[in-house]
């Protein structure tokens, strides 16, 4: 149960009266004072944990008026009075959405003791000023209207998020598809070569997406070729070698020749002769020595 103040009335008082202890409460609650951190908060919130609510809707705690007919006031007319007298006090915001707000706003509720006696503190014998039928009590103090419209809103934009995620989704699978294919073909075995830098290839000097007519290594060895003839751009792979290309076996006749290979061997051959021969005169002249 939340933080709740109760007013009994035994039908002696009029609506007057009434109205001016509600004062009393409306000032009450907008008393200000500074808490042990120094901040200015409302009084009765030093006394009382009550949850914040929402930003621009935190209402003062509700005040609940039971009236016990004792005396010889009608509660009906005291009620319709009351209301009217304390209007500035209860009203809230109306909203084009269906819902109100009530930001320091004192809830008013009424009920009877009879009521209470007849369907106990859980039935729907309470009335918060401003509305036309009865409800519960969380029901009257709190605000159903507002809590279905938010509920409403979260499931809207819940929805709104997944069809976004959606839509992002079949562009990625529309782009990808796009780009598989832009790729260029091997025009001997079929296959799709990969991209450069992630931009598809295309012919030197031709449409940025034109498919080129390329051949991959393999298609292109097993043409042949005039002697002393370079692969031109156009039909030399430029990425990785095609699926149906397998790699020759090192040291095999068809290993192409490394310039580089043959001076190394050379420099390594004629340091280890000048080591055997520098030893080979020093153990000379220790045998002599």
């Amino acid at each position: 149960m939340p933080l709740l103040f109760v007013e009994i009335d035994n039908c002696f008082e009029s609506a007057q009266v009434l109205a001016a202890k509600i004062d009393k409460y409306m000032r009450f609650c907008q008393r200000k004072v500074k808490d042990v951190d120094g901040k200015e908060r409302p009084m009765w919130r030093t006394r009382w944990w009550v949850p914040d609510g929402r930003h621009g809707d935190q209402p003062h705690p509700p005040l609940l008026l039971v009236f016990n007919r004792i005396g010889p006031r009608n509660p009906n007319t005291v009620i319709a009075q009351l209301a009217e007298l304390t209007e500035r006090h209860w009203k809230g915001t109306a909203y084009d959405d269906g819902f109100h707000r009530y930001d320091s706003k004192l809830p008013i509720v009424v009920t009877g003791m009879k009521q209470l006696k007849e369907h106990g503190p859980a039935g729907a014998v309470f009335r918060r000023f401003g509305r036309p039928h009865n409800q519960t009590l969380l029901e009257a103090i709190g605000n159903p209207r507002r809590e279905a419209h938010d509920a409403r809103r979260q499931a809207e934009y819940a929805a709104r998020q997944r069809e976004h995620q959606e839509e992002l989704r079949r562009i990625a699978a529309q782009h990808r598809a796009e780009r598989e294919a832009r790729r260029p073909v091997c025009a001997g075995c079929g296959s799709r070569f990969t991209t450069n830098g992630g931009r598809p290839l295309s012919p030197p000097g031709g449409a940025p997406h034109a498919t080129p007519t390329r051949t991959c290594a393999t298609t292109a060895s097993s043409k042949p070729s005039p002697p002393n003839a370079k692969p031109s751009p156009s039909t030399r792979c430029t990425t990785r070698p095609c699926p149906s290309r397998s790699p020759l076996a090192h040291g095999s006749p068809a290993s192409a020749h490394d310039p580089g290979a043959d001076a190394a061997r050379w420099f390594w051959t004629t340091v280890l002769s000048v080591l055997s021969a520098t030893m080979a005169v020093r153990c000379a002249q220790v045998d002599r020595d």
